[in-house]
């Protein structure tokens, strides 16, 4: 009984970050939709301007600024995702153990939508951070070429 007690704050704590992970989460989701608006203005205007103005070190400074936003959105929310996926699943087995297969239900319901917001974000980001590499490279090639 000691041992169980001793251990009872950390159950609690872990289970204080289930709200602020799925708050996190839905953020994200929307960061990756509004990532992705920016970079089709990228595309087919802002790189245009960017490159048109012939600074090679602001190119990359733009680059590195908006890919390092796209790699974060590619990894951090996945990660919040399988954290707030395996939070409720402790409760949710704890409650089958206890006969209440309802509750377990409503923890692993929890836990797929959690996992399902992850991967849209993270997958939102990496494919946003695939294209503006492809782009940034692109648009710096063109500015090396001899006029």
């Amino acid at each position: 009984m000691l041992e169980l007690l001793s251990f009872a704050w950390l159950h609690d704590a872990v289970s204080w970050l289930l709200v602020p992970a799925l708050a996190l989460l839905l953020t994200a989701c929307a960061v990756a939709l509004v990532e992705a608006g920016i970079a089709v203005g990228e595309r087919f205007h802002g790189l245009k301007q960017l490159g048109a103005q012939g600074d090679v070190e602001r190119v990359h400074l733009v680059a590195r600024k908006r890919l390092e936003r796209a790699d974060l959105l590619a990894r951090i929310p996945p990660m919040l995702g399988l954290m707030a996926t395996i939070i409720p699943l402790g409760p949710g087995l704890a409650a089958l153990g206890r006969g209440d297969p309802a509750q377990l239900a409503s923890a692993v319901t929890v836990a797929f939508d959690a996992t399902v917001l992850g991967l849209v974000a993270g997958i939102g980001g990496l494919v946003i951070g695939k294209l503006r590499r492809r782009w940034y490279e692109e648009t710096l090639e063109a500015m090396e070429q001899p006029a």
